[in-house]
């Protein structure tokens, strides 16, 4: 797919370019799906995962997040990707602190069937469809231009309406999983 280079530009800068080696083998996952609370500035957002269909990124979210990873960051970007229809970003996290994983999604070889509905929650990543570390993304709205091209691994079941409300700068005071 030929995207237009201000969108391919956004789309480099969806992450930090990582270094180390990419990580390709799925953890086990639990069979309930987990549930990330996510506390920031403006109000409180609940994700819920999915480890049956990108269990990698699933994963390595959850890892992050028991480590404290996203506490106190900022979404550092927030974007209309295409300016004739509603298409907006949330995105946070910052690079590394660990190796890329594998990218799971079509492009890439995986059956990953998630979309980029509204709520979508996906692996921010460069060029290199194995380049996905610690940064994310919340489709304000539906950007279904990026199905099939990046990690979508969560959906948000509440607060999406603070994920709206979203500005450069705000923080993610307290992220949490129960499973």
């Amino acid at each position: 797919m030929k995207l237009a280079s201000p969108v391919l530009g956004f789309l480099v800068g969806l992450s930090m370019f990582g270094v180390g080696s990419v990580s390709q083998a799925a953890p086990k996952q639990p069979e309930s799906a987990p549930i990330v609370t996510m506390v920031t500035d403006r109000g409180t957002i609940l994700i819920k995962l999915f480890p049956k269909e990108a269990p990698i990124s699933t994963a390595n979210f959850i890892k992050l997040i028991d480590k404290g990873f996203y506490n106190g960051l900022t979404f550092h970007r927030i974007t209309s990707l295409d300016p004739g229809s509603p298409s907006k970003i949330v995105q946070g996290g910052q690079g590394g602190p660990c190796d890329s994983i594998k990218g799971e999604f079509p492009s890439n070889g995986v059956n990953n069937p998630l979309t980029h509905n509204a709520g979508a929650v996906a692996m921010a990543r460069t060029p290199d469809k194995d380049s996905a570390n610690s940064q994310f993304y919340i489709c304000v709205n539906p950007v279904h231009f990026l199905d099939g091209d990046y990690a979508v691994f969560g959906q948000v079941i509440k607060g999406l309406d603070v994920a709206d409300k979203l500005q450069i700068g705000d923080h993610m005071t307290k992220v949490t999983v129960s499973e």
